[in-house]
């Protein structure tokens, strides 16, 4: 949530390290949450770059449209990963795990 809310650029980084890191030596659930948020951030990643070009191609930053894109960006995808960030949050903290939907991919088991 912090990759989504405070420093992005930061935590991102933070999460990539510790994916590297323990992606083969984490117990199952702690890598099935780790590769959940991982490609969540990227996804989310991909999102802001669809919505900075369609601010460009819509006139760029001083037309009239930017608004429109920044808001429907932040009202679907970006709330919507919050949302699901905080879902699978709750479910690490219940020792349970948690798939993104439409995005996440099957754990190992």
């Amino acid at each position: 949530l912090i990759n989504l809310m405070i420093v992005p650029g930061l935590a991102f980084l933070v999460l990539a390290g510790l994916w590297l890191r323990h992606r083969r030596t984490a117990p199952l659930l702690a890598r099935c949450h780790l590769a959940q948020t991982f490609f969540a951030s990227l996804w989310a990643g991909a999102l802001l770059v669809v919505a900075n070009a369609a601010i460009i191609a819509l006139g760029g930053y001083d037309s009239p449209h930017t608004w429109v894109v920044v808001i429907l960006y932040f009202t679907t995808c970006h709330t919507t990963l919050i949302c699901f960030g905080a879902m699978g949050l709750a479910r690490a903290l219940a020792g349970r795990p948690f798939v993104f939907p439409l995005i996440g991919r099957p754990c190992d088991g």
